[in-house]
């Protein structure tokens, strides 16, 4: 079985190009920054993420055109495929890429630090939105204890 799921953000916005021909189709390249699990204690520091080349074709290729970028934190599944190609100086180049089969968001706009573009579903604007206290849980808005269903 060769299957691949990696979780990682976008080192630089999506290549795109399309074939030629009768049928042509997207085809994207965009390379994920995936965080490695553990720090190595001999050399703290040492890299600490792989970076992965990965390929989309066709609808997975223009929905990485349309919605992905630099910095977009992604999960993504596909199988690994190897190649190798002659370059223009006559050496051999081995190649190693993941080919995504799907693709989507690891995250929501505002975690990742995208403006806030406003609200949906007609909710209060994020300016009167209640905010998080330093323990984690929302402050109540003052004038509504008496609709709250529990003493």
């Amino acid at each position: 079985m060769n299957k691949v799921i990696l979780m990682g953000r976008l080192t630089r916005d999506p290549d795109i190009r399309y074939s030629q021909g009768e049928n042509s189709s997207a085809v994207a390249r965009y390379t994920l920054a995936v965080d490695r699990r553990f720090v190595r204690r001999d050399n703290p520091d040492a890299q600490t993420a792989d970076f992965i080349s990965c390929v989309a074709f066709g609808k997975s290729a223009e929905f990485a055109e349309k919605y992905l970028h630099k910095g977009t934190k992604i999960v993504a599944t596909g199988r690994i495929q190897t190649g190798s190609y002659t370059n223009k100086e006559g050496q051999k180049i081995y190649t190693t890429d993941v080919v995504i089969e799907e693709q989507e968001f690891a995250e929501s706009k505002n975690a990742s630090g995208a403006p806030a573009g406003g609200s949906f579903g007609g909710g209060a604007p994020a300016a009167e939105a209640p905010q998080a206290a330093g323990d984690g849980f929302m402050n109540i808005p003052d004038g509504i204890d008496e609709e709250l269903p529990f003493n």
